[in-house]
């Protein structure tokens, strides 16, 4: 999301920063900033929008110095305007901090801090922790007021601090988002990614989590966050810049994949809140009082964000009590849909470009239904043709396979039947505190589910010259068979099908033999003992079960046999299960493609964003 540069070194430090932030352009941003020492004292320029925009503002009042710092944000707590952009400043305007990430603990510290007399001047969560280390400071090296004010501090976050108290020196921590340092000829940078620094040195070091980089003009010391100081090596970077932006992971998709905790917290963050119950989506621009005079709700999607309309059914209908209709965008206008003004019509799309599923909301705008788009791009076409649009602020997805952008639509959709549910009030507050709860513990839920990659890897090597396979699954989760199914079709060409396990008997269970691996999505819900059935209906007949269910499991363990696997994942609410199932299914398709040789960024045929119909 949020890019991050920083210089120490021998040239100007503007046009270093600069460069660096329009190398991070492909992240996307809605405002940026820049803060130099000059002088002995911090100056900083900071404008909403586009690069240009600072630029301009640079030019109004020029900058110097040789070391500074500079960021490209993306709107989270906040909203994108010049006094939210970062840098941030203390109180006394002598320290400024950038930031990639969330403060999770940040309003119990802001408002400590403000009962200490700090004031504040911004609506980020970020502006906390410069005034923390204000606080922290002793006059012992702005690394050590960081290192207090870090055990202050949770959430995933990615910092650099600078302090004009204590000149010619960078401080980085890290603990989540990625931050790299730089090692040149008598200079030193920090960025959020190679490709910020790539033009000035090949020699890097990507921060491990938990720990701290201290960049002077004489060299770099690493240590961890407890203090304890560390060796670190630098890597010879040979990427280009394309597979720069990689991170190190092989493909863009593995990435992604990886991303998938930080993405989510990033699509829940500043929307909720478990103490009241309250769902915050501001840009949906839909009164309260419009939503409860909905009757129905019709989404309209495409490909992987129609699998996510399948299980947004479920959360509205369950959660609102609303009738949905679930259609694909390139069918919806050829059928003459019935809709009038109490309809809301919800378009769901990765790019906003969909051409279908445009052609699909205008159908429905055109009939008189009020007009919604979930969407990851700001600025889009879907956003700018619905009345309100609610962003996944996934990030750019890169690789063609969509993996993030799906989860956070799933979460999305979450957080909009808990909104329709609150204002229609089908759902008392403390049931809604409950579902939230659970929605903030999700990002830690999927980073542990992360761990099955390495098994994922294995079931791969297993089963990678197979020539079809069957994905299975009931009830909020048959969707993410058909869209497991879809993932391994996409970038592995193999011949996969998804369904809903009770259909199994209805016709598949006819292609189900010693060569067919089966599949089955079994977390211990009250469909449970159902797909357990299933799974002994498939191996009567010698298919090869790859079974999903929830840790501690012990009834699948004696179901199944050598020639079986068997994959854990942590537990979750019901409906966000979903989401923590779709991780393994993608690393599955993933290490399949790969063993197969296959373009996992750039599957043959097909496009990032259909934009023809």
């Amino acid at each position: 999301m949020c890019g991050i540069v920083g210089y120490i070194g021998p040239k100007p430090v503007v046009p270093v920063l600069l460069d660096g932030l329009r190398r991070l352009e492909y992240r996307g941003y809605d405002s940026a900033g820049v803060a130099v020492v000059q002088g002995g004292e911090i100056e900083v320029r900071r404008s909403a929008g586009k690069l240009i925009n600072l630029e301009n503002a640079i030019q109004g009042k020029p900058l110097g110095g040789v070391y500074g710092l500079g960021h490209t944000r993306w709107a989270t707590h906040g909203r994108p305007t010049e006094e939210n952009a970062h840098p941030h400043r203390d109180g006394s305007g002598r320290i400024v901090v950038v930031h990639n990430g969330i403060i999770e603990n940040y309003l119990e510290i802001k408002r400590e801090l403000i009962a200490e007399g700090h004031k504040f001047e911004s609506e980020t969560d970020t502006e906390v922790v410069a005034h923390l280390v204000q606080k922290e400071w002793k006059n012992d090296g702005l690394e050590n007021a960081a290192l207090r004010a870090m055990r202050r501090v949770r959430g995933l976050f990615a910092l650099v601090l600078m302090s004009a108290d204590d000149p010619e020196k960078l401080v980085a921590v890290r603990n989540g988002p990625p931050i790299v340092v730089g090692m040149g000829d008598g200079e030193y940078f920090v960025a959020s990614d190679v490709p910020a620094i790539l033009n000035h040195t090949r020699n890097v070091v990507f921060l491990d989590d938990r720990e701290m980089a201290v960049l002077t003009n004489t060299g770099v010391r690493f240590m961890t966050i407890d203090g304890t100081m560390v060796d670190r090596k630098p890597t010879r970077v040979t990427w280009d810049p394309i597979s720069a932006e990689k991170a190190g992971y092989k493909h863009f998709m593995l990435k992604e994949i990886f991303e998938q905790p930080h993405a989510v917290r990033d699509t829940v963050l500043g929307r909720a809140s478990i103490e009241t119950g309250q769902v915050h989506l501001n840009e949906m621009s839909i009164a309260d009082a419009d939503l409860r005079a909905i009757d129905k709700i019709t989404l309209l999607a495409c490909g992987t964000s129609w699998h996510a309309a399948l299980v947004g059914k479920f959360m509205i209908e369950e959660l609102a009590k609303l009738p949905v209709e679930v259609d694909y965008g390139s069918e919806y206008r050829y059928r003459n849909p019935i809709i009038n003004n109490k309809t809301l019509a919800v378009a769901i799309t990765q790019s906003g470009e969909t051409a279908d599923t445009l052609a699909a909301l205008r159908e429905a705008k055109g009939k008189g239904a009020r007009s919604l788009s979930i969407c990851n791009v700001v600025g889009s076409m879907a956003t700018r043709e619905a009345e309100g649009t609610i962003y996944t602020h996934a990030g750019p997805e890169i690789g063609v396979a969509s993996t993030k952008a799906f989860t956070t639509q799933l979460v999305a959709l979450y957080l909009f039947a808990l909104k329709l549910a609150e204002v229609r009030g089908t759902l008392p507050q403390k049931e809604r505190c409950d579902y939230l709860t659970a929605l903030m513990q999700l990002p830690q839920v999927l980073d542990d589910t992360l761990e099955v990659a390495k098994q994922m890897e294995e079931i791969a090597a297993k089963f990678h010259n197979r020539s079809d396979f069957l994905y299975l699954g009931r009830g909020i989760n048959y969707p993410i068979a058909l869209e497991g199914a879809l993932k391994l079709k996409e970038i592995s060409y193999i011949h996969a099908e998804g369904y809903p396990a009770g259909e199994m008997k209805h016709g598949p269970i006819a292609l189900i033999d010693e060569q067919m691996p089966v599949v089955a999505l079994a977390t211990h819900d009250h469909v449970f003992e159902k797909m357990q059935g299933n799974i002994q209906e498939a191996k009567a007949r010698g298919g090869s079960i790859i079974a999903i269910t929830t840790k501690g499991d012990t009834t699948l363990k004696d179901l199944l046999g050598e020639d079986d696997s068997l994959i854990e994942i942590p537990a979750t609410h019901r409906l966000l299960m979903p989401v923590v199932i779709s991780l393994p299914l993608q690393l599955l398709s993933y290490y399949i493609a790969v063993r197969r040789g296959c373009d996992v960024d750039q599957p043959r045929n097909l496009a990032k964003s259909v934009t023809v119909e």
